[in-house]
């Protein structure tokens, strides 16, 4: 497989051209790849007409659709630069970093919009609707604008006189070292780091996804991950587009029972899912079933324990649609306690590693070859090393590099050299070890590393997912007091309302949780104390704990 991104597109745009490509779940809105590349064609004549140029940035903002797609596919193949943005940034953040990435054109959602304010846009000329063929705002030409996008069809049938066919599917050829995309991990005002992603970047996920068979002709994707971030884009979208597989984009908030309807419906071959939603399933399905006394005496008998675990395995194999090759679990670490349970029923599904740095993928195996707790080897495209005495069992810092990795940050040297050194590795602020296959197990992040009164690296993740499968828990952090340990806890309101606990009971129960964490983790691990929060701890649009809000809770 040829490694650019331009001639995969044009190729499998062409010969996959009667394929659906693109539907909205729970509409009629469905598009062949023909009809796709025919929307992307319509896109390139308005981008010409309004004299947008390679390297021009284009910001895109809204829920994810099929005109999203469009817009994306069609930035990329033009050879401007694609600026998506989560759609659940607050509008302060969103508008910063428009005006931060100096993007031109500006594709938004009007409920969006409603929230932003066209003057604090210092760069943009003109927004155009994601909801319809409609310009929201322009600069002071805007009837040049208008005009120019009122002739958009007619300049389009005058362009192929014959019809649009897959022979007219021909796109620039793009420089691999030049910038395709800037993705922003953060929409902090004053923190925002737009990470700069080339075209060869982005075929270094593709080309992979590719060889590994992740997707195939016809195959079915459901895509309910954000696109604007780097995991869902890449294996929710850049790599089946490039093999003629169907999307069926979910364009809902992801809540377990509404995403388990629509993978019974869809049927995907390939999940690609957050831990969060295993986990929700886990404790709220799985959790209640192997709890009970009956149930709890028949896994106790060696040979019962198989058939149950299997029927288990097999409903939840169903629950996800009952066609899929397997499930791959990214973008945050996994419970320990749910991953090991997926493990003893066999449940097909592994973990993969990767950082918006690297578009995103570092590290992946088939779920036949996962070794439980790792997230998968290193990608042969890539180096990865472990800055530590004794790689294979003193957790150091991960660092990779080769083609994924980013060129740096937009407009931001001292962040680039921050974390990329004079060698060309990429720091990731990730702490693991790593087998002489290159395997890595993550430990936890470098910056929440707490350090004991000992001397003892402590990783407060790994206490967290042993107490997040406590009883009454939803979700924990646990941060330093003085020279201990304490958890702030947001408890699950709904279990304790379904146990009818009051408030002194449900404190009593918090503090037998406390006990029976203590027993299973190290000495220097200990909790001293816990704490109830009254608020949903608040999250990053990739739904992480803002943790440095709570350190001195």
């Amino acid at each position: 497989m040829e490694n650019d991104v331009i001639k995969i597109y044009t190729e499998r745009f062409r010969q996959n051209f009667d394929l659906t490509a693109l539907s909205l779940y729970g509409t009629d809105e469905v598009l062949t790849y023909g009809e796709f590349a025919a929307n992307i064609a319509k896109l390139h004549i308005l981008f010409n007409k309004l004299g947008i140029t390679k390297g021009d940035k284009i910001a895109l903002l809204g829920k994810n659709t099929p005109k999203w797609i469009t817009v994306f596919i069609g930035t990329l193949t033009y050879g401007a630069v694609i600026v998506p943005i989560l759609h659940d940034f607050n509008p302060n953040d969103a508008t910063h970093i428009v005006n931060h990435s100096d993007a031109r054109l500006l594709f938004v959602s009007d409920s969006i919009w409603d929230t932003i304010e066209f003057s604090d846009l210092t760069q943009v000329e003109a927004v155009f609707s994601l909801d319809d063929k409609r310009i929201i705002c322009a600069k002071e030409d805007k009837q040049e604008i208008i005009d120019i996008y009122s002739h958009l069809e007619a300049d389009f049938t005058a362009k192929y006189p014959a019809g649009f066919t897959k022979n007219d599917i021909a796109y620039e050829h793009q420089d691999k070292n030049s910038v395709a995309l800037i993705n922003y991990t953060s929409g902090t005002t004053g923190f925002s780091k737009g990470v700069m992603l080339t075209y060869d970047n982005l075929a270094g996920n593709i080309v992979f996804g590719i060889n590994e068979k992740l997707y195939y002709p016809g195959a079915h994707c459901l895509s309910f991950l954000p696109l604007a971030h780097a995991y869902g884009c890449a294996f929710d979208m850049l790599v089946p587009l490039a093999e003629g597989s169907h999307i069926t984009i979910f364009g809902k908030t992801p809540a377990p029972k509404l995403l388990l309807k629509a993978l019974a419906e869809v049927k995907p071959n390939l999940v690609i899912c957050v831990p969060l939603i295993l986990e929700k399933i886990y404790r709220k399905q799985i959790v209640p079933m192997i709890t009970k006394k009956p149930m709890r005496w028949v896994l106790a008998i060696p040979f019962l324990d198989s058939v149950i675990y299997s029927k288990i395995r097999n409903k939840l194999i169903d629950a996800f649609g009952g066609n899929f090759e397997e499930v791959i679990v990214g973008g945050a670490p996994i419970n320990a306690e749910v991953e090991d349970f997926l493990h003893k029923i066999r449940f097909p599904f592994t973990v993969g590693y990767g950082m918006t740095e690297c578009a995103p993928l570092i590290s992946y195996t088939h779920y036949k070859e996962f070794i439980p707790t790792s997230c998968g080897r290193t990608l042969p495209n890539m180096e990865s090393k472990i800055d530590s005495p004794d790689p294979e069992n003193i957790p150091g810092e991960i660092c990779v590099r080769g083609q994924n990795a980013m060129v740096g940050y937009y407009k931001n040297e001292k962040a680039t050299k921050s974390v990329i050194d004079s060698e060309g590795w990429l720091h990731t602020g990730d702490m693991g070890v790593r087998t002489a296959d290159g395997t890595l197990f993550i430990k936890g992040r470098s910056k929440t590393m707490i350090l004991s009164a000992s001397g003892q690296n402590i990783y407060p993740e790994e206490i967290e997912s042993k107490l997040n499968n406590m009883p009454f828990v939803s979700e924990s952090l646990v941060i330093q007091k003085g020279s201990g340990l304490v958890a702030l806890v947001y408890p699950d309101s709904e279990e304790v309302d379904r146990a009818g606990l009051t408030d002194d009971e449900f404190l009593t129960k918090m503090e037998e949780n406390r006990v029976e964490l203590n027993k299973i983790v190290a000495p220097y691990e200990k909790v001293s104390a816990v704490k109830i929060m009254e608020e949903e701890f608040e999250k990053t649009p990739k739904k992480s704990i803002k943790r440095f809000l709570y350190y001195n809770a």
